[in-house]
């Protein structure tokens, strides 16, 4: 008897390929944290000037939330992360041939312009290819390869430092993001019915998807109050991814006295913690879902849990000064905050499945606004203080807080069944 060939279904490839543009973001966000150290002895610059350099992505990251989120929604997103692709590729490659702050600043804000859309957009291509049974999952995987982006920038950048220098290590990096942008657009198509390669047994699971072009009236207002108490959630967390994506990598060389090499290692074992964190909070919230039908409970839940073990575990820095355990430590506060990435990226889906990439966007901009602050903060502090450890006392009390305040997201609630309140009738209490 032959076997029967089992091939990638089309879902599946087009979830790979969102992958694959998570992780190739964040390396491409992620590098100039490792390269820091050689960027700021050859520009000259001090811990809080870096700091505004690593925040200088945020700033059209977090315009661009919404405005990307929406654009995605219109033009489908096929297009719109062409567009995206082909400006932050070109930001990186014009990072290797900055001449001083003011160039460099350009260009990270160039670079977050381009993938100011992205995940928003993304989240719009998942609501199209997903069951929505398998939400938590995709989000939590994407979110686990853009994990993987950072755990393997450190190493990456470090060996591309020693063979051709960072900047020539910018130019590398901006050509693989290229290929990406290629591959996506010959492959991708926004309707699944469009794509030659789905199956009538693919299409059974799938929602029915929104056309691109389709007449789309957002109610701006209803919906930004839905999702306001998401947003304030997602920027809690937000701070703390930001605090170890711009400066987990000079923690470890500045703080400890290693050498690029070792600081690389370390810090890229926090992130592959990140990457264990992501892919089992979507996982643990579909299978939640899946046993007990409780959409609130299986999101909050892992929610929850994460916000709480980051905190006990960065507590834990203040007590030790040893590397070993104060990098274990990390590990274990970045892969609890990771846990809340699949089952809040869902959240958006749940609630507004009709505006999906507009509702991911005005979530991920608590994240974004996050970006801004957090990066600034901790090298004013170091530089004030000294301290390496004491920016960690933010993140705690930030992680206390989101797991307050995800008790005020409603995701079992979909923003479609409100109703509209005519003019002149006052809104009934929930």
């Amino acid at each position: 008897m032959t076997p029967v060939k089992r091939r990638v279904s089309a879902s599946n490839m087009v979830l790979f390929l969102l992958c694959l543009m998570y992780f190739v973001t964040y390396l491409d966000r992620v590098n100039i944290a490792t390269a820091g150290g050689e960027i700021m002895k050859d520009l000259g610059l001090s811990n809080t000037q870096f700091g505004l350099i690593l925040s200088a992505f945020a700033y059209p990251y977090a315009i661009f939330q919404v405005i990307g989120g929406s654009v995605g929604d219109k033009f489908g997103a096929r297009r719109t992360l062409l567009v995206c692709g082909l400006i932050w590729a070109s930001a990186t490659i014009l990072t290797g041939f900055v001449g001083g702050l003011v160039s460099l600043f350009l260009a990270r804000v160039l670079l977050g312009f381009g993938e100011g859309a992205t995940f928003p957009t993304a989240t719009r291509a998942m609501q199209n290819w997903t069951a929505p049974g398998r939400r938590g999952f995709a989000q939590g995987i994407t979110h686990a390869f853009a994990r993987l982006g950072n755990a393997v920038a450190p190493p990456i950048v470090a060996f591309l430092i020693y063979q051709v220098g960072w900047r020539f290590g910018f130019v590398i990096l901006g050509f693989a993001s290229f290929l990406w942008v290629v591959v996506w657009y010959l492959y991708f198509r926004d309707d699944p019915k469009d794509h030659p390669a789905i199956t009538q047994e693919e299409l059974a699971v799938l929602p029915e998807p929104r056309k691109v072009g389709a007449k789309q009236n957002i109610p701006w207002g209803r919906l930004t109050k839905r999702i306001l108490p998401v947003t304030l959630t997602y920027f809690c967390y937000g701070w703390t991814l930001w605090l170890f994506l711009g400066w987990l990598p000079s923690f470890f060389k500045l703080n400890y006295g290693l050498d690029l090499k070792n600081s690389a290692l370390f810090a890229s074992g926090v992130f592959f913690a990140g990457v264990v964190g992501d892919t089992l909070g979507g996982v643990f919230s579909d299978r939640i879902l899946k046993k007990t039908g409780n959409l609130k409970l299986a999101r909050l839940s892992v929610i929850v849990t994460g916000f709480l073990g980051a905190a006990a575990s960065l507590t834990g820095v203040f007590f030790t000064r040893d590397l070993t355990l104060v990098a274990l430590l990390l590990s274990s506060g970045f892969f609890f905050a990771e846990l809340v990435i699949g089952p809040i990226w869902s959240v958006p889906m749940d609630i507004a499945p009709k505006y999906s990439g507009t509702a991911a966007g005005l979530m991920n901009t608590g994240s974004a606004v996050a970006a801004i602050i957090s990066p600034i903060v901790f090298g004013l502090i170091v530089d004030a203080t000294g301290s390496w450890t004491l920016p960690f006392a933010g993140s705690i009390g930030l992680c206390l807080l989101g797991a307050g305040l995800a008790f005020t997201m409603h995701p079992e609630r979909p923003f479609e069944e409100e109703p509209e309140v005519p003019l002149g009738r006052a809104v009934p209490a929930e």
